[in-house]
């Protein structure tokens, strides 16, 4: 490629069929492989996810760097990502064939910051489930996100190396490992503190510890040691169901409680038709084989009086079980026993020619292959075929008809023509008098002697004057 030219134009749908081609194939030797395939417009739909690339993005190192790795996340060019203690290991493929490897090391946090966080999540984290997916206070989503001293990174912390040729200090391929590191989360917040080197059950222990103690004072102060259900909920992470009230349930065993999933016998016999009765669908398909020309829905409903849902839902499964055929869009028949397709190219051709003859209106391709018994791609050729020799005509765009009698063809072809005035000079007869005579343009003369002499049908007997042949050496046309 030219350096002043500029490189050519890759579209997305290009660039996601390379990756997703390029991950077929490193499946097939890495069955482990975890590609990062970005779902709709939003990179990240959680609260970690999100929290991960507004942290990346409001630091002036990483501001005008990382935008690149948008369009890279989005079009499947993270073919692998996993996330280790303080390290992530990936994939990217780039302009060349081969992927680049990218390799991200985050520093642990440290103990200070931990233990400060830790002790502010006292009483304030409910479950780890809430924990988790992102339900917190807002001080405490403050907190996780202060620069410095929160939970997550900054810049100092983030060490990364590409095996790309890119010289920049964070190339496109980084940042869209970084970008695919907050996809990630989306999926599992666990891996969030697995790369920051801490144990998230902490802040949830010292919640625990907190309202253990609290019980205990609690008991010193000769208090009655009860949990309420709420904190019991709180403890454990579950939601406490309403105690039901068991003094109004009867003693009977025999009584069995009623399904309101499944209807009742009585409401099942309501929707069984009475003996004798013809069911809806079987009124359908009555009507219809009783239409010899087709039926459309409208009519169905207009003579049964069942709902136009209803008739088309039993027209489309009558359609696909072979019970109707159809005439044109929307217009059904009963769907009668046909004769053995044509084998031939004359029998196929005759065929065709048979069914548009005998359609007034016109026929158009689709409907003609269904009348003859032929595929709509044997059909189409045989159709423009007679259209060029003239035995059927075009009554509009797509619909073909019989040609009309007072507008047949009774000229002979040129070809013939000129092989009967040649025939009719024994001595022979020159390129100018067949032009005069038959009134052909030269080039088009040309063309049709070239042909007869080719098929042996004249010979030439001086320059630009010919003959007819012998009759054992003529050849038929």
């Amino acid at each position: 490629m030219s350096y002043f030219r500029f490189p050519k134009y890759v579209s997305v749908a290009e660039k996601r069929a390379r990756a997703e081609k390029k991950i077929r194939q490193l499946k097939k030797k890495n069955p482990d492989l975890a590609p990062v395939i970005i779902e709709g417009r939003t990179l990240a739909r959680t609260w970690w996810g999100k929290s991960w690339n507004r942290n990346l993005e409001r630091y002036a190192d990483y501001s005008n760097r990382i935008e690149r790795g948008r369009s890279y996340v989005r079009h499947l060019a993270v073919l692998d990502l996993k996330i280790d203690k303080g390290a992530v290991a990936a994939l990217v493929q780039g302009s060349q064939r081969a992927p680049y490897t990218v390799e991200i090391k985050i520093k642990a946090l440290p103990k200070s910051n931990w233990g400060a966080i830790t002790a502010a999540c006292a009483q304030q984290l409910d479950s780890l489930q809430d924990l988790l997916a992102g339900r917190f206070p807002e001080s405490l989503a403050h907190l996780f996100m202060q620069k410095d001293s929160g939970l997550f990174p900054s810049p100092k912390d983030i060490e990364f190396a590409c095996s790309c040729p890119d010289w920049a200090y964070m190339c496109k391929h980084v940042a869209a490992v970084l970008y695919g590191i907050g996809a990630r989360l989306d999926e599992d917040p666990a891996l969030f503190f697995l790369l920051r080197q801490v144990n998230m059950n902490d802040l949830i222990s010292k919640a625990i510890e907190d309202t253990t103690a609290q019980w205990i004072q609690n008991a010193e102060a000769n208090e009655t040691p009860t949990i309420a259900e709420a904190d019991l909920g709180n403890l454990f992470g579950i939601d406490m169901d309403a105690v039901p009230d068991l003094g109004n349930l009867e003693t009977d065993v025999s009584a069995k409680p009623k399904l309101s999933g499944k209807p009742s016998q009585k409401a099942r016999a309501t929707r069984q038709a009475a003996p004798g009765m013809v069911s809806e669908r079987q009124q359908i398909i009555e009507l219809v084989n009783t239409a010899t020309d087709g039926i459309t829905a409208a009519e169905l409903h207009h003579q049964s009086g069942i709902g136009i849902v209803k008739i088309r839902n039993v027209l489309y499964q009558a359609y696909h079980n072979g019970e109707v055929e159809k005439v044109s869009r929307g217009v059904y028949r009963a769907k009668h026993s046909r004769a053995k397709a044509p084998a031939t190219p004359a029998q196929r051709r005759t065929a065709v020619l048979k069914c548009i003859e005998t359609a007034d209106k016109g026929l158009r391709a689709p409907q003609v292959a269904e009348s003859a018994g032929l595929p709509l791609a044997t059909v189409r050729p045989i159709m423009i075929r007679l259209l060029n020799d003239g035995a059927i005509q075009r009554l509009s765009r797509g619909v073909y008809g019989p040609l009309d009698r007072t507008h047949q063809k009774t000229v002979p072809s040129t070809t013939a023509a000129i092989f009967k005035l040649i025939k009719n000079h024994p001595k022979g007869i020159g390129a100018a008098a067949l032009i005069k005579q038959s009134g052909c343009e030269e080039k088009r003369l040309r063309n049709v002697l070239f042909r007869l002499h080719q098929k042996g049908r004249i010979r030439r007997i001086a320059r630009g004057t010919y003959v007819a042949a012998a009759g054992k050496k003529q050849k038929k046309a």
